[in-house]
């Protein structure tokens, strides 16, 4: 039992106790820390007693039938079937069963039981090291326990998630996908950004600047790809209560626009906003072209879900309606409708609804046909400029 439970027990667990205090937890850590010695006390003393076992069984026997050679054969099966019930089989269920709560107390035993027979266990080893050297299975100096890769520590938090709450456990999880998605995963894709043409109506922006829901815009003259800089909003509320803001004093408070590659790791992106005080950057390919613009914000929603508030006429709650089916805009990504709608769409490819349908059909599609992806019925419902605007998703039959 105690080889059983100490090798099962979960160190995680002991170390954890251990920088609480507990004096049990801290013994058997160092026990567990000199394995070779520990199984050494362990077995030596298994193996004296199953000897002494099967000796006394013999006196016995020979005592009681005296030269019968029946009597040594019946007591060498009583005794083997004792052995295996009560000194293997029953003991070893239990120390696996209960190894986190029987290994602190039998850490007291041990401990000074290893001291007490310390030389033998030590010449023992001896031929033990020599053993494995031979068939070169010895430990390397410095060997320590594997430590959890990223995919077990993944799966000790989806396992749980009835000791995390609900909301903690969702968290965690999101954190553990920051190293596998990029930016171009959580941006706003460039067909739904709001923008600021230089180049449009002086009256026609200042509309735009006073309705806008956003703090941060990209400014351009004539098209997107051609960008002059990131507007803040906040700086301007004091001029455009005034009445003093212009074409000029607008030009003065747009900043140089920071570029962030489309593949760049969202986990990186993150460290690189908090390190330069960034908040804000625009998304591009390879070859220079605008995808989408990318906030901490954005990457933080990723984390912890949704927080900011909505803007008109915008749809955050997905949710299947009365006939099993949602309505949702071509410009969704499809991560969002993957997590929330529990749906598999493909993500290697493009990020969004309207991406993944156009890539389909190799064309954009006329509204009312439908089609299946990935076993999910999907129905072009509106299109316009080229791409989906509207589309309609029902629920996959399990």
């Amino acid at each position: 039992m105690s080889e059983t439970a100490m090798m099962a027990a979960n160190r995680y667990r002991l170390r954890h106790l251990a920088q609480q205090g507990h004096r049990g937890a801290k013994l058997a850590i160092t026990l567990l820390n000199k394995t070779d010695k520990l199984l050494g006390v362990i077995l030596l003393g298994n193996t004296l007693i199953n000897a002494a076992a099967a000796t006394l069984t013999s006196y016995i026997a020979l005592a009681l039938f005296e030269q019968e050679k029946w009597a040594l054969e019946i007591g060498t099966l009583c005794v083997t079937f004792a052995l295996l019930i009560i000194s293997e089989i029953t003991p070893k269920v239990v120390g696996a069963t209960y190894a986190d709560r029987i290994t602190p107390p039998i850490s007291f035993i041990l401990t000074p039981l290893l001291r007490l027979v310390y030389p033998i266990i030590w010449f023992v080893n001896l031929f033990v090291s020599a053993l494995l050297r031979l068939i070169r299975l010895a430990p390397k100096p410095g060997h320590e326990a594997p430590r959890l890769s990223l995919e077990e520590l993944r799966m000790l938090v989806l396992e749980s998630g009835h000791f995390i709450p609900k909301k903690h456990h969702s968290i965690l999880l999101n954190l553990f996908e920051l190293e596998r998605i990029t930016v171009e995963d959580v941006m706003t894709p460039r067909s739904s950004m709001e923008a600021v043409d230089l180049n449009a109506p002086w009256e026609e922006i200042k509309t735009q600047l006073a309705t806008s829901y956003h703090t941060r815009l990209p400014v351009y003259r004539e098209e997107l790809n051609n960008v002059v800089g990131i507007l803040h909003l906040r700086r301007l509320i004091g001029l455009m209560h005034r009445e003093e803001l212009s074409p000029e004093s607008l030009a003065e408070h747009v900043q140089e626009p920071y570029y962030i590659p489309a593949a760049t790791p969202v986990f990186s992106q993150l460290q690189f906003f908090q390190e330069n005080k960034q908040r804000a950057g625009l998304v591009v390919d390879e070859y220079g072209e605008v995808l989408g613009l990318v906030t901490m914000e954005d990457i933080i929603e990723e984390i912890i879900g949704e927080f900011t508030t909505s803007l008109p006429g915008c749809t955050t709650t997905l949710a299947w309606d009365e006939s099993d089916s949602i309505l949702l805009e071509g410009s969704r990504s499809l991560r969002e409708i993957n997590r929330k709608l529990d749906l598999c769409f493909p993500l290697e490819g493009p990020k969004t609804l309207n991406g993944l349908i156009v890539e389909h059909f190799r064309d954009i599609p006329e509204a009312g046909i439908g089609l299946k992806i990935n076993g999910i019925p999907i129905e072009i419902v509106q299109t316009q400029d080229r791409s989906i605007k509207v589309a309609r998703i029902f629920k996959p039959k399990s």
